[in-house]
């Protein structure tokens, strides 16, 4: 078991780079095309929310639900705002119904009895 968490721990360590790495990437992106989008800033805030995760992993060795999830309807709104007017009207109603559902579990998560668990 020590060397599956040892493991899980080192991967997480990697993810973490590599996040770091796209943020720089990103973050210079933006400075050769010096305009800062919309998308731009939602994609820095999904890196943000990661190595927020790995943070709170490395500390309690739980990653609370929300967590991903609040990732997941960053990256849905993201996704809405790249694929602009030319989307079909009935994709834009499912993806921001995956959202509205991912908040609504989000909701049901921080309003559970306190004696149930919601860590992965």
């Amino acid at each position: 078991m020590n060397l599956i968490k040892t493991i899980e721990k080192g991967l997480l360590g990697v993810i973490a780079l590599l996040t770091i790495v796209a943020t720089v990437q990103e973050i210079a992106s933006i400075y050769m095309v010096g305009r800062v989008n919309l998308p731009d800033l939602l994609l820095l805030f999904i890196y943000t929310e990661v190595l927020g995760m790995i943070g709170v992993f490395y500390v309690s060795n739980k990653i609370p639900i929300t967590l991903p999830l609040f990732i997941a309807m960053t990256a849905l709104s993201r996704l809405i705002i790249l694929q602009g007017k030319d989307m079909e009207p009935s994709t834009l109603i499912y993806e921001a119904g995956a959202i509205l559902l991912i908040a609504i579990a989000c909701l049901i998560i921080r309003y559970r009895p306190p004696n149930q668990s919601t860590e992965l």
